[in-house]
């Protein structure tokens, strides 16, 4: 193959490896100053706020689905510039929104992109078997090519150099790098994926990219940085928000925030302020709208039940001051937010809802709103099914809460995917 300008990187499942290979690659690629744009496929979050933290620039999403093809090449040329492009696919391979290998899935995105793939094999307790399971793949691969091979938990430097030894002699994809089992560092997790960086047990950018063994060789032989093939563009928005002030929550229990929308409404002309329910921090001054996303309410649920910006939301809300809820931020509204030991903590009471943190996950998948905005759900809390006065409306799916100038629901929007409807909800819901 020729030399490319990037490249996604897959599994065969879930749990393989891939956010620890790709933070262990971006930090190796960093750390020799080779520059690296990075990306992350699918609604996710998390990781895009570790890929920031390894590579500190932003990673925006990139989704066949959700944020739609075209957007997705736009979005990968603009972003991406003159570094080297890194995708961290989701799911398995060929997961997605439905069939093998549809819309949403890792391999509809390296289609679309036109990017190889690299494929993370956990190989624990596999010699010979690796053989059929990356033949297998390889055979598989429609519209793009798997051009190596990443393997997690190797036993020892002689089983890597086994595995190799078996993919050449097989005519498959090379070992281009591979993580030992003693060196493997394990990312923590909690209930709606990883923590934080900064978090406890957080492994450091340097021991990220000690722990990776590179044949930089064959790598560089690969990939290498290079010039967008496109001037960056992104598509156009009109001025639908020019003279709006929008303040939008941004600290640790609210930072589920995809940079593209961020980007998109200032595209569309609105003038950003972020403040920190958390610190307590006061509204911005003559703000025309608030964007709540979501984020970790359940983890600060004691220190947001004492802020004096929860008072400030309430009382914004019930001038008729207008706010889009998202998730953590819809839960952060109601009465009572109920923690996973069971402790109620008083929220804003804006609107007469309670939630309650569960077990298990209570809510996921791609959703669409009847006029075209997409997004997703991924959740592991319920609202009370308990009556709403009739002042308040539900929507359709979700079950998300209208009242006078708030929308809140369970839903994460994509903004770039319908800019005009979501203007309209930041001038009006």
């Amino acid at each position: 193959m020729t030399v490319a300008p990037g490249f996604i990187i897959a599994a065969p499942q879930s749990r393989s490896g891939k956010t620890t290979l790709t933070l262990a690659l971006m930090a190796r690629l960093v750390r020799d100053n080779i520059p690296v744009a990075p990306f992350k496929a699918g609604p996710d979050y998390l990781d895009g706020i570790w890929h920031q933290e390894i590579v500190k620039r932003p990673s925006f999403n990139l989704d066949t689905f959700m944020v739609g093809p075209e957007e997705c090449r736009l979005l990968f040329e603009a972003q991406r510039g003159d570094a080297l492009g890194i995708v961290e696919g989701v799911m398995g391979l060929y997961d997605g929104k439905s069939g093998v290998g549809g819309a949403g899935s890792t391999a509809d995105l390296a289609r679309v992109l036109g990017l190889p793939v690299l494929l993370v094999v956990n190989v624990r307790g596999m010699a010979g078997s690796l053989i059929p399971l990356v033949k297998g793949f390889v055979d598989a691969a429609d519209g793009f090519v798997i051009a190596g091979i990443l393997a997690n938990h190797v036993g020892s430097l002689q089983h890597a150099q086994r595995l190799s030894g078996w993919l050449a002699d097989h005519g498959l994809p090379p070992l281009l790098g591979w993580m030992g089992r003693e060196e493997h560092l394990a990312l923590q997790e909690r209930h709606l994926g990883l923590t934080l960086p900064g978090e406890a047990l957080a492994p450091s950018r340097d021991r990220l990219a000690a722990a990776l063994h590179l044949d930089t060789e064959c790598f560089f032989h690969l990939f290498k940085p290079m010039p967008s093939k496109h001037a960056p563009l992104v598509a156009p928005v009109q001025s639908f928000l020019s003279g709006r002030n929008i303040a939008i929550a941004r600290d640790a229990a609210f930072s589920f925030i995809y940079p593209a929308n961020v980007a998109c409404l200032a595209r569309m002309g609105a003038t950003l302020h972020f403040f920190s329910p958390l610190a307590g921090d006061p509204l911005p001054s003559a703000i025309d709208a608030i964007w709540l996303p979501g984020g970790y309410p359940e983890l600060h649920a004691r220190a947001l039940s004492t802020s004096s910006t929860l008072q400030m939301l309430r009382e914004f809300g019930q001038r008729g001051g207008v706010i889009l809820a998202e998730c953590g931020g819809m839960m952060t509204l109601g009465d009572q937010l109920v923690d996973h030991q069971g402790v109620s903590w008083p929220m804003a009471g804006l609107l007469p809802i309670r939630t309650v943190m569960t077990s298990r996950l209570a809510g996921l998948g791609y959703r669409e709103e009847r006029l075209g905005v997409r997004g997703h759900e991924f959740h592991h809390s319920v609202r009370d099914p308990c009556p709403l006065p009739p002042a308040f409306s539900l929507e359709r799916g979700d079950g998300g809460v209208q009242w006078n100038q708030v929308r809140a629901s369970y839903v994460h929007w994509y903004f770039p995917s319908a800019p005009r409807v979501v203007a309209d909800w930041l001038r009006t819901c």
